[in-house]
């Protein structure tokens, strides 16, 4: 346990999409106030000092008008916590700041998108004494909760095997989304791996206890072809646009196994560049019994499943809801994603103002992540097996499975 807070006083940077939703959550959690704001966009921190203020909270101080403002941010104000919801080649260079200037860090996802920037990340944690979080709403969505208080209550017997992913059609995004179709479509241009891996593996790292008690040993990851971009770009802007005739090194489906030390498999996927509906594909399987959230919500558990039929996961509510989601659904109600954005914001200052660590600490941040680079590694060299860097060097081995549920 760490010094307690009564107030975390927040230094915003990023403040379009995501950052916005951020920034309104904020503004109702009790014991957090942002007063101080960045983005390069006068508009964007405007809109969000609006936010602000329409809550009742003093007008924030604005840092505007260049890519770098989060550095002056980070030197000249006195907080406790810088929060970045910027694009992601941003994500490193303003934790790092925020921690080297005596701030907590905590960041959108991904945290990094190489591995030296994992290094820097947990390096600078380890040095400054200071916590990087990183905020994956998706381990605070109700089933992915609800799954993770079945296996700390032992319903799935031990864990085997699991499957996940980001599944999300974006081809029009890509190209039409103001602001983040250049920065997200020059990755899917120069990068070929899975570029968004946390959304599915967050959850199931924390269910298999990675990073305390367990950690990722290596992983294989295989590209399809690239067609999806090309083809939605001749039909929406015609075969000889800029956009039908660019090359993109994304593969249409990134299929990545990893292997844990304990001897699980997990399969993640990534898949934004062809129709599809949404999913997280997500789905634990233990010695007795199975789960799985998409297309429907079912499980089956050994001896109490009737036949060898799926059942409704809705049958398990009352006994297995997550007490956090429980406490927090009614505050979270009609907010972003469902809910869980709230959620994971007002846990993520709870955390700081009781002086716990945060639920997804530097070292989360820095192997989820990690499988970006590895993976586009593994596909660059003919699909080999490429090994995790081990970023708690021997710590996980010590460290006590996530607690959240109690």
């Amino acid at each position: 346990m760490s010094q307690q807070i009564e107030q975390i006083r927040i230094g915003f940077v990023g403040t379009g999409g995501m950052g916005s939703i951020h920034i309104q959550n904020l503004a109702r959690v009790p014991g957090a106030v942002i007063t101080a704001v960045c983005d390069a966009s006068e508009e964007n921190a405007r809109q969000a000092a609006k936010f602000i203020t329409d809550a009742g909270h003093p007008d924030p101080i604005l840092y505007i008008g260049g890519d770098r403002e989060f550095e002056r941010l980070c030197g000249e104000e006195d907080l406790e916590l810088v929060y970045t919801a910027s694009p992601w080649e941003w994500h490193t260079p303003i934790c790092v700041a925020a921690m080297t200037n005596g701030k907590h860090a905590a960041t959108e996802i991904p945290a990094a998108v190489t591995l030296d920037e994992c290094w820097q990340l947990v390096e600078t944690a380890e040095k400054t004494g200071k916590h990087c979080a990183l905020m994956e709403n998706c381990c605070y969505d109700q089933v992915e909760l609800m799954i993770l208080n079945m296996v700390r209550n032992g319903l799935l017997g031990d864990l085997i095997h699991a499957e996940c992913g980001y599944l999300h059609d974006l081809r029009d995004y890509k190209f039409r989304h103001e602001g983040a179709s250049s920065w997200r479509t020059a990755h899917s241009t120069k990068r070929n791996g899975d570029l968004y891996p946390t959304h599915g593996l967050g959850p199931v790292a924390q269910c298999m206890n990675i990073n305390r008690g367990n950690t990722f040993a290596h992983l294989v990851s295989l590209s399809t072809t690239s067609n999806g971009l090309n083809l939605f770009a001749s039909r929406e802007f015609g075969p000889d646009s800029p956009q039908a005739t660019q090359k993109y090194a994304l593969g249409d489906v990134v299929t990545t196994l990893i292997q844990t030390v304990a001897g699980q498999t997990i399969i993640v996927k990534h898949d934004t560049d062809s129709p599809r509906p949404y999913s997280r594909d997500i789905c634990v399987q233990g010695t007795r019994g199975i789960v799985r959230k998409y297309p429907e919500e079912k499980i089956f558990i050994e001896g109490r499943t009737e036949g060898h039929e799926w059942e409704a996961l809705s049958n398990y509510e009352t006994e297995y809801e997550h007490p956090l989601w429980k406490s927090q659904s009614q505050m979270s109600t009609g907010l972003g994603h469902g809910g869980m954005d709230y959620i994971e914001d007002y846990r993520l200052i709870h955390c700081l103002r009781t002086g716990q660590p945060p639920d997804i600490d530097v070292y989360d941040a820095a192997a989820w992540s990690a499988v970006c680079e590895l993976s586009e590694r593994s596909i660059a060299t003919g699909n080999q097996p490429v090994e995790f860097p081990d970023f708690t060097r021997g710590l996980w081995k010590r460290r006590e499975p996530l607690s959240i549920v109690s």
